[in-house]
């Protein structure tokens, strides 16, 4: 197939083009390198553009005969959306709308969104399932919401088949060494850590020591970048089989905020003294995935099912970048 990478200049969208191409699909990567790489599409070519551009999206579908889409192009960033939501609801929401239209018009009618965790908001028990209540607490979490809305009803009405893929916490590149992650700002904890330690001038911030966990920092659930892009190549081909579904991406299980600089330390050999700092607001002490869904309808399962695995793809990939 050739498949429309929206956003696959980015860091998990350039894995699933790796992915697709390793599978014998034509990756189209479409992306306004706001936040992507040039460098990182490798595997098929690169429309620049913008989602906000519906002439141009259009012209793509024409232009290349795209048989489906894999939508990752999103502003994904919990604060900013807290500071500036229109931008979140024009990018994610509108920019959506634009493709989703654009699909309708040129009779392509599967998707596979990247969706996050974030539409649950707290959580009210964990592990988290689909089942759980999508309540989300910032901006960022309501677009996602907002988009899988909008899937459904487009399903609905215009026969579009979906999936969308409510991740946890991606972390790892490329064991191969040809893409990894690359963000200005970066937010993420194991970048920060690593770079923290192979560089003693950056500092490591810590949010909140005084969770009701085992060590006080937050746990999460880190899932490897490479299992995210493969569930994306199986759910295009079980859309047909299954049809228009949602599924929770994770191990399932939780590593803490400290036990992530622990082992980042360990492996680089240099203890790293974090900087502690209050809570975010609206950071749960837990986020937990439960999804044996995936394994049971996808027949996807975590390669990598421990966060070494990511420190240490991810250690790997930012030492050959320095």
């Amino acid at each position: 197939m050739k498949v429309l990478v929206t956003g696959g200049a980015g860091y998990i969208g350039s894995h699933t083009a790796k992915a697709l191409a390793g599978a014998g699909h034509e990756p189209v990567v479409f992306d306004n390198l706001s936040t992507g790489h040039r460098w990182a599409v490798k595997w098929g070519p690169l429309i620049e553009g913008d989602l906000a551009d519906r002439a141009v999206i259009q012209k793509v579908f024409s232009d290349y005969a795209i048989d489906a889409v894999i939508h990752f192009a999103a502003c994904a960033y919990i604060g900013e959306s807290m500071n500036d939501p229109g931008k979140y609801f024009s990018n994610n929401v509108a920019g959506t709308l634009n493709l989703l239209e654009a699909m309708r018009v040129a009779g392509v009618d599967k998707i596979v969104f990247s969706s996050s965790c974030a539409v649950y908001g707290i959580p009210e028990f964990l592990p988290l399932t689909e089942e759980h209540p999508t309540r989300p607490v910032n901006p960022y979490g309501e677009s996602k919401l907002m988009v899988e809305k909008m899937l459904r009803w487009y399903g609905e009405i215009h026969g579009l088949k979906w999936i969308s893929l409510r991740y946890f916490n991606a972390a790892g590149a490329d064991p191969d060494g040809e893409t990894g992650e690359v963000h200005d700002p970066e937010t993420h904890l194991v970048p920060l850590a690593i770079a923290a330690a192979l560089d003693e001038r950056k500092k490591l911030a810590v949010f909140g020591t005084d969770y009701s966990t085992s060590d006080g920092s937050a746990i999460r659930d880190y899932i490897h970048v490479v299992d995210l892009a493969r569930a994306h190549l199986l759910a295009l081909k079980s859309m047909d089989r299954i049809g228009s579904q949602v599924f929770n991406l994770g191990t399932g299980s939780g590593v803490s905020v400290l036990e992530i600089v622990r082992q980042v330390s360990d492996l680089a050999g240099k203890t790293i003294e974090p900087v502690f700092d209050k809570r975010r607001e609206g950071d749960p002490p837990v986020l937990v995935a439960d999804a044996q869904k995936a394994k049971r309808v996808l027949g996807w399962a975590p390669a990598y099912t421990d966060v070494s695995g990511c420190i240490t793809t991810a250690m790997a990939w930012m030492k050959n970048r320095i």
